[in-house]
């Protein structure tokens, strides 16, 4: 499995330059998840390579269908060869699914199983509380930026309205986890 050192290496070399902000946003959620040993013990590298590896597809070099998250997986798994389960929190971090049928992409799941609830939960949880510059924000906060920097029409802001419900319940599970 790729180490969590190599994750963010890859990470840097695909984001740092080309989109600075991303890469800011992709430091704060890596930093994020190396907050949670104390909910995943010996879980927390897959949930912290992932988080590294979360924003990936947005990158040139990686994005071939223009939807990050299976751009990001598909890299993964075909070029990288990487751990099945981190390849799976990519493709489904942050209500993937939601904006997959948003976009008309019915076989995310087909290709890309689900992957473990907690796992993907600490995934979620480490995205929404991250903002574009990598700072710690409230779930309300970031949904709120999201839907703002998208038209009521863009297939991003359908999604994350659809999905809020399921993602503030992400945050919530490992909150509660974390005694906050």
């Amino acid at each position: 499995m790729i180490d969590v050192e190599e994750a963010k290496a890859v990470a840097e070399r695909l984001l740092r330059d080309q989109l600075p902000r991303r890469w800011a946003h992709t430091q704060g959620v890596g930093e994020r998840a190396h907050e949670l040993w104390g909910v995943l013990g010996e879980r927390t590298p897959v949930v912290e390579v992932a988080a590294w590896l979360h924003d990936i597809g947005y990158s040139s070099v990686v994005r071939s269908t223009g939807f990050h998250p299976l751009d990001g997986a598909r890299y993964l798994r075909d070029v990288l060869v990487v751990d099945d389960m981190v390849c799976r929190l990519v493709a489904h971090h942050t209500g993937a699914l939601v904006e997959a049928d948003e976009r008309g992409i019915s076989d995310l799941a087909d290709e890309f199983s689900l992957p473990d609830p907690d796992l993907l939960d600490a995934l979620t949880y480490c995205d929404v509380t991250t903002d574009p510059d990598g700072c710690r924000v409230e779930v309300e906060e970031r949904l709120s930026e999201i839907m703002m920097r998208y038209s009521s029409t863009h297939v991003v802001h359908r999604a994350v309205a659809r999905s809020a419900p399921l993602l503030r319940k992400s945050a919530f599970n490992i909150r509660r986890r974390l005694g906050d």
